[in-house]
């Protein structure tokens, strides 16, 4: 299995940290544009996409500022591997961008970032922030 590597990416977003913060965690929020369905029991969230389904942890969360998904193996235990979304807000211009912090194979970047691209605008669409 190949290893999978670190990477960010940074999208402006034109939003309020706080608008912005409930669609990145709440089952809610995050079901309208980041996977088909989201379900959540606690700190442990279920993610749907079509017919595939995957399982994280809360591993951190700041309020208004940046949440963690840590995934999780078949036996219910926690992996290497995690995303994390942060919210950045400028302290001049007040400007706000979210932060992707993610995991992917590395012959696979490119791919992983095209489809963080889709996602954001997905996001950017559902808040009025086109």
């Amino acid at each position: 299995m190949e290893v999978k590597v670190k990477y960010e990416l940074e999208f402006p977003i034109n939003s309020s940290p706080q608008l912005l913060y409930q669609y990145i965690s709440t089952p809610s929020g995050l079901s309208e544009w980041f996977a088909d369905n989201v379900n959540s029991r606690g700190e442990y969230f279920t993610f749907i996409w079509d017919d595939s389904e995957e399982k994280a942890r809360v591993a951190s969360k700041k309020t208004g500022e940046k949440i963690k998904f840590r995934w999780i193996d078949i036996n219910n235990e926690d992996t290497d591997y995690f995303f994390e979304l942060r919210i950045l807000e400028d302290e001049i211009t007040k400007d706000v961008s979210l932060m992707i912090i993610d995991y992917a194979p590395e012959s696979e970047l490119d791919e992983a970032a095209l489809l963080w691209e889709n996602q954001i605008s997905d996001l950017k669409h559902v808040i009025g922030s086109v």
